[in-house]
Order: C-alpha cells, then structure tokens, then sequence
C-alpha cells in the first residue's frame, strides 16, 4: 500500500493530512510524519493515527510521496536531511512559498517533483491550489491532484513561472476578503450598529457571496454579472460602487496583486 510523509507539521501539513485520511486517499497507518516538535507529533499520531519518526531521513526512506511542508527558511537543512534517502522512484511535492523546483533538484537531484501553492482555507477543506510539475512529475500529477482536491480545489500550470501570480491570487488572496470584512465591520459600527451585529452580517455576507458566485459559476454567470443585477440603477449599491470606482478600486486591486507578484519573485 502506497505511503505519503509529511516533513513538518504545520497547520497546512495537518490540513491535508486530515483531508486525505477523510477523503480515503490514504489510510491513517500510511500516513507518515517527522517534525523536531515532539509534543506537536505526539498530538497528530493521537488525533489522527498516524505514524510519527524523529528523523527526516527515516521518514523519508519509508514513504513513496513525500512532502516538504517546512518553512522556506529551513528548507535547506530538510533537504539536506534526506538527500540520502530520496530516490528516483518518489514524488516529491513542496508546499513551501517561494522555493522554486530547480533549488530542490540542486540536492536531491532530478527526481519526481511537484511545487504547490496552497492557501489557508485548505484548513476547512475550501482551499484553492496550484500545482506545476517538472517533466519526471507529469506522469504522477494525477496523484498529486487527488492529494490536493482533498482540500479544496486544485489547477495545474504549465510554467513554474505563473506560481508567482497565483502566489498573488490565491496564495495571499484570503487576506484581501478578511481585509475587507475588516474594514466593514468597523463600518458598520461607525454608521451606528453595535460590532457583534456587524460582524455577524459581514461574515455571513461574505460566506453568501462567495456561495452564490460558485453556484453562479456553475451557469457559466460571473461576478460581474452578480455584481450588476445586485446595483440597481440610482440605488444604495450603485451609490457605494461610485465611491469605490472614484477611488480607483480595480487599478487599486491589481496594483495591490502586482506588487505581491513581485514580492514573490524575489523571495524566491
């Protein structure tokens, strides 16, 4: 039976651990995890079943997918730690932000490897991935795939290059909508509600739209559609979008994802 491990144990490690034991990709006994925080590996095998190892090295000669879910500051020293133990018989699939493909291959040599950008709704099974694979990887990118759909939904790029963009999009994107929830609410109270009341109708606002865009999509309708039949002409919803159009909100917005792009290209 095919074994997955997980090198670090982060949220975003535990989001997919829990995905695909839920989704039955993986049983909990094939599902393998190393991290230095013992306490953190003690809670994972308890909550889960799991099987914990001490050290990266065993954990990775154990496993067929392995997944470098540490920090991209310690991505060295994990790859180092398994350099060893890696052959070209694996997958590797980093989740680690700004780590390009030709960085891993430059230690463990050229193997399967799959970079993904995930982001924090993965958390709660509504995450958005992108995944780009070098050419020994396409052939498992369907495995890769299952893995990641079990959080969320999952795209494939054809160029390493658009991780970039999509770091931009989705990868930051959940800030933006909790930058604007943010601000709603301390709008909300500024008009005069009390903040428990504002926040409630924020957030479940918030969930709706995004409810009733995806169902929408479905019907090939696209925000912008939703948007135009919600502003009727001369209402309270055209009157608040004149305001944010004044204020250049959509040169605003790719400005906003423009210079994130750009961040990412040099973190990584």
């Amino acid at each position: 039976m095919e074994k997955i491990g997980f090198i670090g144990s982060g949220n975003m490690a535990e989001a997919i651990i829990k995905g695909v034991i839920t989704a039955k990709v993986y049983k909990p006994e094939n599902v393998m995890l190393s991290d230095i925080r013992e306490e953190r590996l003690e809670f994972l095998a308890g909550k889960y079943g799991v099987k914990v190892f001490s050290e990266n090295s065993r954990l990775a000669a154990h496993v067929d997918v392995l997944v470098l879910s540490v920090k991209p500051q310690h991505m060295n020293d994990a790859l180092k730690s398994i350099k060893d133990a890696v052959d070209s018989v694996k997958l590797v699939i980093s989740i680690a932000a700004g780590i390009k493909i030709s960085r891993i291959a430059s230690v463990l040599g050229d193997i399967a490897i799959i970079r993904v950008m995930p982001n924090t709704p993965a958390l709660i099974g509504e995450g958005a991935a992108a995944l780009f694979a070098n050419e020994p990887a396409k052939k498992l990118l369907d495995k890769a795939t299952s893995i990641f759909s079990a959080v969320g939904k999952t795209v494939v790029v054809e160029d390493e290059g658009m991780i970039d963009a999509v770091t931009a999009l989705s990868g930051s994107g959940p800030a933006y909508f909790f930058l604007l929830m943010e601000e709603m609410i301390k709008a909300g109270v500024e008009l005069g509600l009390p903040e428990e009341t504002a926040k409630d109708l924020v957030l479940q606002t918030a969930k709706g739209a995004g409810l009733l865009a995806s169902h929408a999509d479905k019907n090939a309708e696209s925000p912008a559609l939703l948007r135009k039949r919600v502003t009727s002409p001369g209402g309270t919803t055209e009157a608040a979008i004149k305001v944010f159009n004044e204020a250049n909100f959509g040169p605003m917005v790719y400005a906003a994802l423009k210079k994130a792009y750009e961040r990412s290209i040099e973190l990584s």
